[in-house]
């Protein structure tokens, strides 16, 4: 990729962002009224909220994974997972891996090792 174009990208992301945030410092500005009802609203809804808040922040790819482990009570290996979500077998491994990471450091899913390199995933 060519500089250029990635410092293009860059910028457009950074205008996205800031417009995002600028929309969301407006609505909190005009709506006190609604952010008073979410406050009575019960707890056992904001711990759902907070939840999805962060499924929400997984692409796709690391929502699929987990959806599989979750599935998996039992554990399964980064091969089955990729194996589940449909990829070649010489390239299941591998494509789970990287999502598999960002699980573990969001504490989502937890590794176990067993005998030798052995390794599998279950679902916090």
């Amino acid at each position: 990729m060519r500089l250029a174009h990635k410092r293009k990208v860059q910028a457009k992301l950074q205008k996205r962002i800031k417009a995002t945030v600028a929309n969301i410092v407006a609505t909190k500005t005009v709506k006190p009224a609604v952010e008073i009802k979410v406050a009575v609203a019960p707890a056992a809804e904001k711990v759902v909220a907070s939840v999805k808040k962060t499924e929400s922040a997984l692409t796709p790819k690391q929502q699929q994974v987990l959806d599989i482990v979750a599935n998996n009570a039992e554990g399964i290996n980064p091969k089955g997972i990729g194996l589940a979500a449909g990829q070649e077998e010489a390239k299941a491994a591998s494509w789970a891996t990287g999502a598999l990471k960002k699980l573990l450091d969001e504490s989502l899913v937890v590794k176990e090792q067993l005998a030798g390199n052995k390794v599998i995933y279950k679902a916090v």
